[in-house]
């Protein structure tokens, strides 16, 4: 059985919990009990080390712990500094160093809205009338762990985020969470012949407000292979595959577990549709040698500003055609029990949540669905 941790806010909220007990009582908690709210219940998160700096300023550090996920900031420190304050709000919370910045937003701290309320409602609850005190959350190791992640791809730079909706971290890597998207599935390919696969939550947004009915949703995380499999044995006549260009452009490559620990061939995805669309080798070099997906998209996006051409849509385009055929052969190849006659269409969009492209077959399935 797998193991669930917690989120990265709850290990930031039990740092700063362990922070003002020490300005409160000067004594160093070892274990912070913290209200996750999102489930109802309490975790007992352990504090590795507490440290006044002044009378007024304390340190605490604790260690992220996602349980059984391939999560990269296993075991990752984080900080929080807690100072008293006389001006303000009760609670006022910052990001420090490692924590993202959204670009797209003011340049304000990757902080979302459940680690926001975690964190002042929790503290809240320590504070006599009248006492405020600042938060400032500290990831030592976030500018360079953020390096291996998709954040800039969606506007977050310079670090990590203190995402989530939950404090539970479900391994979504792992078997067990594999089980839990194929009830899903059932459920829903019982009730419809038509679904849509998102990947991620960037995905299943983007649909809704597109006017898909959420009930023809299904969210796969990174199981894209076994999922298809799975609605092909159930039945499914059509799956509509809508992700991130970064994410789902490795179906193209015959990569059908997505996440980035078991396989990432995108740069030679796009390079090698680069050379068959018939780009110069310099360009060829440059998609090639971009750090990221977004980066290679804005260089074609450039190349075609510049010279008038049409490579975005031609390289694209040829890449939801082989997503397409490809997760076709996928299905067939592996479902011994199914049709094999499930149809598959693909969108990409870029991390302004922009679509890039329709293959053939969505452009049809929309019209369907919408």
């Amino acid at each position: 059985m797998s193991r669930s941790g917690y989120t990265l806010p709850v290990f930031a909220c039990a740092a700063a919990v362990a922070a003002l007990h020490w300005l409160r009582d000067r004594q160093p908690l070892t274990l912070a009990s913290i209200d996750l709210i999102e489930p109802a219940q309490i975790a007992e998160i352990p504090i590795e080390q507490v440290a006044g700096l002044s009378e007024n300023t304390a340190l605490a550090i604790t260690r992220s712990d996602p349980g059984d996920n391939l999560d990269l900031t296993k075991d990752t420190p984080i900080w929080a500094l807690v100072e008293w304050r006389e001006e303000g709000e009760t609670v006022i919370i910052k990001g420090g160093e490692g924590i993202g910045i959204q670009i797209n937003a003011d340049d304000k701290p990757a902080i979302y809205a459940y680690a926001q309320r975690l964190l002042k409602e929790n503290l809240q609850r320590m504070l006599a009338p009248g006492e405020k005190i600042t938060v400032t959350i500290i990831l030592p190791e976030g500018r360079s762990l953020a390096v291996r992640t998709s954040n800039s791809a969606f506007g977050v730079v310079e670090g990590l985020s203190l995402l989530g909706t939950t404090g539970i971290s479900q391994p979504l890597s792992t078997p067990d969470q594999l089980a839990v998207f194929r009830a899903e599935l059932q459920n829903k390919a019982s009730r419809f012949e038509s679904l849509v696969f998102c990947i991620g939550e960037n995905g299943l947004d983007l649909a809704r407000k597109l006017g898909i009915n959420p009930e023809q949703l299904v969210k796969t995380a990174n199981w894209l292979g076994p999922m298809l499999v799975e609605a092909d044995v159930l039945g499914v006549k059509e799956i509509l595959l809508f992700g991130y260009h970064g994410k789902l452009m490795k179906l193209a490559g015959g990569i059908f577990h997505t996440h980035h620990y078991l396989a990432d061939g995108r740069r030679e995805i796009l390079a090698a549709h680069c050379a068959i669309a018939g780009l110069k080798s310099p360009d060829i070099q440059a998609v090639f040698n971009s750090a990221t997906a977004e980066a290679a998209l804005t260089y074609l996006k450039s190349l075609d500003a510049a010279t008038g051409s049409d490579w975005v849509n031609q390289v694209y385009s040829a890449i939801a055609e082989a997503i397409d055929v490809r997760s076709k052969e996928y299905i067939q190849s592996h479902s011994e029990k199914g049709t094999g006659v499930t149809i598959c269409g693909s969108i990409l969009f870029d991390r302004d949540r922009k679509i890039i492209v329709k293959s053939k077959t969505a452009g049809l399935l929309m019209g369907k669905l919408c």
